[in-house]
This record gives structure tokens, C-alpha cells and sequence, in this order.
């Protein structure tokens, strides 16, 4: 029986390379695998899965116009990967588990849970709602040897706490950060 499975980290936590693997994985088995990424995240062209460390992949774009459901009868994939999952709306992550449901094709979502601000993404929210397995991805907090569990926004190096929840970046925009050194940070900027 199929499963719908959300796979979070931190921004460096090394989720597109973990969908990059996976979909190697499948296909060097001589599996189909569907890999699909949000319209939103164009860092690297759109419909790009590319990893910090230079790995890439051509992905099916999600945007409003793609029905998820109708590629999945059409294509008949073993897995569909889906990198950037945070981007998701409600609908969307509806169409994932029907696919799951009723089409009985695994669905492995990875994206962040939470913004900079510590809110959750309207996809990320949906897809813990209805995940049946949900599985972090670990890394290190950029300051210190803890876990981290949240991204901070940096600009020309110094942390922001403001602003709009989606800003396209990578290491030039975000660091994976502790809760702990997250509040410091948050108050230092608050006392200047």
C-alpha cells in the first residue's frame, strides 16, 4: 500500500540531494520515478532540482495549472518526488494524496516546515496534517554544534526577522540555526 511521506529540514539540511539520490535510486533499478518541483523556487532556472553540492535534474513544474492526479494515471509512475514541497498549496498536496489513495503511488514530499519567522508553510502545514510518515532531515546550526530546526534570514550577513515569508535564496539568504541561537540573535536585534 502506497504511502504519502513528508521529509523536512532546515535550509543545508541536503534535501534536494536526499530527492536526488532517491530518484537515482528508482531509475537505476529501471523504475520510473516522476521528480516535480514548485514554480516558486526559479533560483536555478524553474523546473530545476540542483543541489549546493552542483548535483541537478530537470523536474516537472508544479504550478495551478498542473494536474497532479492526471499525470500520475498517464505516466504510471513507481514514485513521484516531490522537492520543494513547502511551495505546495492545500490543493495540490490534495491532488498528492489522492494520488497515494486512490492511484496507490507513493508520494516522498520534501521541503522545509517553517519560514524565518518560524511560521508554517501552507503546504508544509497540509502535508504534516496528512503525511503518514513524517521524517526530519537533520543538520548543524550555523553558530554552535546543536541541532538545527530553524532558518534564519540573513542580509549582507546580519540576521532579518522581517519581511515577506517567500524570498528565493540559499546560503547568501538563509542559515540553518538552533532555537537557542535563533533567540540570541532575534535579541540582539531587538536591543539595537
Amino acid at each position: 500500500m502506497a504511502k504519502l511521506y513528508f521529509r523536512y529540514g532546515t535550509m543545508n539540511s541536503g534535501k534536494s540531494i536526499e530527492v536526488l539520490r532517491v530518484a537515482h535510486n528508482y531509475e537505476e533499478q529501471g523504475k520510473k520515478v516522476l521528480l516535480l518541483t514548485s514554480v516558486v523556487d526559479d533560483r536555478f532556472g524553474v523546473g530545476k532540482v540542483v543541489s549546493r553540492i552542483g548535483m541537478q535534474k530537470n523536474a516537472i513544474v508544479v504550478d495551478d495549472t498542473l494536474d497532479m492526479i492526471e499525470l500520475a494515471q498517464v505516466e504510471s509512475p513507481n514514485c513521484i518526488l516531490v522537492d520543494e514541497a513547502q511551495f505546495l498549496n492545500k490543493k495540490q498536496v490534495a491532488q498528492l494524496i489522492t494520488i497515494v489513495d486512490d492511484l496507490n503511488i507513493p508520494v516522498i514530499a520534501y521541503g522545509l516546515r517553517a519560514d524565518f519567522m518560524g511560521q508554517l508553510f501552507e503546504g508544509s502545514t497540509a502535508l504534516i496534517a496528512a503525511a503518514d510518515t513524517i521524517e526530519e532531515i537533520k543538520t548543524v546550526c550555523w553558530y554552535c554544534d546543536k541541532k538545527a530546526i530553524m532558518n534564519m534570514r540573513c542580509k549582507d550577513g546580519e540576521p532579518i526577522f522581517h519581511g515577506e515569508q517567500i524570498q528565493i535564496g540559499g546560503n547568501e539568504s538563509y542559515v540553518p540555526v538552533c532555537r537557542k541561537c535563533y533567540a540570541s540573535k532575534l535579541k540582539a536585534t531587538l536591543s539595537v
